[in-house]
């Protein structure tokens, strides 16, 4: 503040915009890391949904894709994520990230009651609205935290969220058979630790919320001139969520359906998400370095085949398969999503907004159609099927920007 008191107003007024430059570009570690802890806690109360619906087929004697309609529930809130965006313009983004994890998990808990699908498909519909709000403010709140390390801020944003996933149902595989389904409102306490210490974490200031409205340009300009680029984006967005969403909401299933044990059905899904943190990490982060384009590709082709291996084996080799399909179906998201940031770059928020709700909508058409698919031809069959889609997307690749920021 001494050095431009004695600047004249045009030389402080630079220096001041400068120094928020500056400020913009630096990558806060603090920050992100307690945003990603905080992405990552939610989502592991989101992952206990894989695992119960091995047992709630059971105990409400519903079919696959009974199943998967109670997995839409929980999504169909993501269809109001724009909506969403603009409520946190307004109210503020921070509070709409930091109540998430308490509101999901208290719903997530609820679910050991003894409910009937009605009251299930309420309580999902509850944690499903949390976590639209938590999903469409985090990345744009951990991007504005970033700096020129957009790469880096997403796959630290999505390595809190495939830690979560990874911790859920593995939590949610041992509290049963050792506490019981009843005993599981106590799980809730997490998330409302988390909650309060999120608010403290990360306090209200200017760069927080910095993006979150639209500025500049307009969307539509924006894509002025990107004819291509929108629709590579949707088929890849379709791709990726075909087999994503088949092995997050399936894959203890028809492990079970196989012959598997409870708890290994529920650990085969931690696995794969565990390795999906390396990915989620590594997709990013050398996604700055190679390029986006190049970094989907190495992602979605090895993905494809080793979904073929990992069903033509059976069991304990699936485990260093199910490893190295984690690692690469998983990594590309973090690389999408930076790709939508940085080409629009003046309205984020929004465009986070229609691709988490598009995400989400394609998830729950998949979610359903590989369930029916299950209860037609069986979930081997809907697992071969999910394989191939990523392979027909590989041609939309060349619509893609060849640089970053491109």
């Amino acid at each position: 503040m001494a050095i431009t008191r004695d600047l004249t107003p045009g030389a402080a007024v630079a220096a001041t915009a400068a120094a928020a430059q500056e400020d913009s570009a630096r990558f806060e570690t603090g920050r992100v890391a307690a945003i990603a802890a905080g992405h990552g806690i939610h989502d592991s109360y989101s992952g206990f949904l894989a695992p119960l619906l091995i047992i709630f087929r059971q105990t409400i004697e519903i079919s696959n894709t009974e199943a998967g309609l109670l997995a839409v529930f929980m999504q169909a809130a993501s269809l109001f994520q724009p909506l969403i965006g603009g409520a946190a313009d307004r109210f503020g983004a921070r509070y709409f990230f930091i109540l998430a994890p308490a509101v999901t998990a208290i719903a997530m808990s609820l679910l050991g009651g003894p409910h009937g699908y009605l009251a299930l498909a309420v309580l999902l519909t509850v944690a499903g609205l949390s976590s639209a709000c938590l999903h469409a403010v985090g990345p744009v709140m951990t991007g504005n935290v970033s700096g020129k390390k957009l790469g880096l801020g997403m796959s630290v944003w999505m390595v809190g969220g495939e830690a979560g996933r990874f911790i859920g149902p593995l939590v949610i595989g041992a509290f049963i058979p050792l506490a019981g389904q009843a005993q599981m409102p106590w799980l809730m306490l997490g998330g409302l630790l988390t909650s309060a210490t999120l608010f403290v974490a990360l306090p209200a200031d200017r760069r927080s919320a910095r993006g979150l409205a639209r500025r500049g340009a307009s969307l539509r300009e924006e894509l002025a001139g990107r004819g291509r680029l929108l629709p590579a984006l949707l088929g890849l967005l379709v791709a990726h969520v075909v087999m994503s969403a088949t092995l997050a909401t399936y894959l203890p299933a028809m492990l079970y359906d196989s012959g598997d044990s409870f708890w290994l059905a529920s650990v085969s899904l931690s696995v794969l998400q565990l390795a999906g943190v390396v990915g989620a990490f590594f997709g990013g982060t050398l996604s700055d370095h190679l390029g986006r384009r190049l970094m989907i590709f190495l992602a979605i082709f090895p993905a494809s085949v080793l979904m073929f291996i990992f069903l033509a084996t059976g069991g304990w080799l699936r485990f260093p398969l199910l490893i190295l399909l984690g690692a690469t179906s998983l990594s590309i998201t973090p690389v999408i999503m930076a790709l939508v940031q940085e080409s629009f770059p003046n309205n984020r928020t929004l465009a986070n907004g229609i691709y988490m709700a598009l995400s989400f909508v394609f998830r729950s058409m998949v979610v359903l159609l590989v369930g029916w698919v299950g209860d037609m031809w069986g979930l081997r069959t809907a697992f071969a099927l999910a394989a191939v889609a990523p392979l027909l997307a590989l041609p939309l690749l060349r619509w893609l920007p060849a640089r970053n920021g491109g």
